[in-house]
């Protein structure tokens, strides 16, 4: 790492990284030189972490000859046998920060990145604009042109939309995650030269989709809160087949600057407490669910009423993150005690055993959708995607209807179990926790379906998967063996339904052995409807008189 501080000037190679620190009152002047004649366009950026920094072509910085921000870029087009290109850097913060600059030549046939810009300051802009919310991630940028020569007119980016033409040109939109709970600022400037030249990109970075030039030139993904992620996008030619790459743009989806809920602690201590508890509760009932039969009801009922409310407090109020929260603690706490209270009841152990397959069922479809099946462009239409996620979760209670025993055993060891895993992602980030708040987005966020869900899968979420398969089986192990030598519990609703049947039949101090039998009473209830809309008969005598 060299930084460079003498009379403010930054020496360039083309296509060599180099470091260097910038302040608010001095400027840097980056040179490259011997620029090689076959050379046509140089490509001039500019990353920081977290402090916005100002490049320009002058000194004295205007708005369509600058730009500003982490991660910035010009196009410089080269005259005929020019061979120094001078760009200006300096930062917007009184301290001093760090940053790395490259400069990434192009020849005559490769496009040029954001040369058709019509949206944005510059005449031709490379950059990526990128805004997040806690939700999802949008990138936007302007569209490409073809390569020329030196001392050439630029072709016209509205003159049809032919083979000769920008219209032939294709985008690949690149995804590259940073290493998992590290925020360092050496850690991204290592990285995000890895996502700024093509062949680099097209190495380590993930390739999301392709947009041709009919498509608009704006991307969404999900928002991972304290996860680094670089963006980039190569514009391909198919004809002279080449390509260039414009600006990285990199995101942690948080503020460094908040004091509270900043990037090293995303979560709020309301989640915190919530999860933990939740997950203590969980942990008990993966080992001892279905001994305990009450306390895992309990826990699988607070999990189905707590969901549903706070889906329906969040989508009809503006309360606030910690208010709602209480809020579906309490709900949760209520409908797992109603269900406590009332499991005995025929029709309640049907509603227990379903609500326990819905809630592992809708586990299971939230880790099928987890997988890259989920980026499928079909099911970014909500009804495909609902009605399929609903099948697939209500395979679980169909499959098991006839085995509720290991229905429960599965549901208490495989729930509870991920409730460790959501506690866990409380303190330490882990893409495990996005198996069910992407679903939880969706549900939330109207236009959510737009966003492409990736997320890293690294060291921490492999040891965390590995701690989720070692306490389910655990739990799943102990609970089937202790159980193997018992009565089935909870009994079957079939076998349940044929006792009461048989005991009302044959107990006449019953007071339901005398309720008549359902069809009779269907067809009583049918007479008295019939007899409402039937004509009154006359009074009087209606038979002829005998004389």
């Amino acid at each position: 790492i060299y930084f460079f501080f003498n009379a403010g000037l930054l020496e360039l190679s083309l296509g060599k990284f180099r470091n260097v620190l910038l302040n608010q009152t001095n400027s840097v002047e980056a040179v490259i030189r011997n620029v090689a004649s076959n050379v046509t366009v140089v490509v001039f950026q500019a990353h920081a972490q977290q402090n916005n920094v100002v490049i320009s072509f002058d000194k004295n910085p205007s708005v369509n000859s600058s730009g500003t921000g982490v991660d910035k870029g010009l196009v410089s087009i080269l005259r005929p046998q020019q061979s120094i290109c001078t760009w200006y850097l300096r930062s917007l913060d009184a301290n001093q920060v760090l940053s790395t600059a490259i400069s990434i030549p192009y020849m005559e046939k490769d496009p040029i990145p954001g040369g058709c810009n019509l949206e944005f300051d510059l005449e031709v802009d490379p950059n990526i604009y990128l805004d997040y919310s806690l939700v999802d991630i949008h990138i936007k940028f302007a569209p490409a042109n073809l390569g020329y020569a030196r001392g050439a007119n630029p072709p016209s980016c509205d003159s049809g939309t032919g083979q000769n033409s920008r219209w032939r040109l294709r985008y690949d939109v690149y995804q590259y995650f940073l290493p998992e709970n590290d925020l360092s600022e050496m850690v991204l400037m290592n990285h995000i030269r890895k996502m700024s030249e093509v062949h680099s990109i097209k190495a380590n970075g993930i390739k999301m989709l392709t947009l041709t030039t009919d498509d608009k030139t704006n991307v969404y993904f999900s928002s991972l809160p304290g996860q680094g992620v670089i963006y980039n996008v190569i514009v391909w030619d198919p004809l002279w087949n080449t390509s260039a790459a414009y600006i990285p743009v990199h995101t942690y989806a948080c503020s460094f600057a908040d004091l509270v809920d900043n990037c090293s602690s995303v979560s709020k201590l309301s989640t915190k407490i919530f999860f933990t508890v939740l997950a203590v509760l969980g942990l008990f009932t993966c080992f001892f669910g279905h001994r305990f039969w009450k306390t895992g009801l309990f826990f699988m009922g607070f999990i189905f009423t707590g969901f549903f409310f706070f889906v329906f407090i969040t989508r009809v109020t503006g309360l606030g993150y910690d208010v709602r929260l209480i809020l579906t603690a309490v709900a949760g706490i209520i409908g797992g005690l109603l269900l406590v209270a009332n499991w005995w009841r025929f029709g309640s152990v049907l509603l227990c055993m379903l609500i326990i397959g819905l809630v592992l069922g809708f586990l299971f479809s939230s880790v099928i959708f987890f997988t890259p099946l989920g980026d499928y462009r079909v099911f970014r239409d909500d009804v495909v995607f609902w009605v399929t996620f609903s099948c697939v979760a209500l395979m679980i209670p169909v499959l098991f209807f006839g085995c509720p025993r290991i229905l429960n055993i599965l549901a208490c060891g495989i729930v509870g179990s991920y409730s460790v895993v959501l506690a866990i992602a409380c303190y330490v980030y882990t893409s495990l926790a996005y198996i069910t708040l992407d679903l939880l987005r969706r549900i939330l966020n109207d236009y959510f379906s737009r966003a492409y869900t990736n997320v890293p899968f690294q060291t921490n979420d492999f040891i965390i998967l590995a701690v989720w398969a070692m306490v389910a089986l655990s739990g799943i192990t102990v609970q089937l063996r202790r159980e193997r030598s018992e009565v089935p519990f909870p009994p079957h609703p079939y076998l349940l339904w044929k006792r009461e049947r048989e005991r009302r039949s044959t107990n006449v101090l019953d007071p339901s052995h005398h309720i008549p039998p359902l069809r009779e009473r269907i067809h009583n209830k049918l007479l008295q409807i019939k007899e409402v809309f039937q004509k009154e008969q006359p009074a009087g005598e209606r038979t002829p008189l005998l004389l």
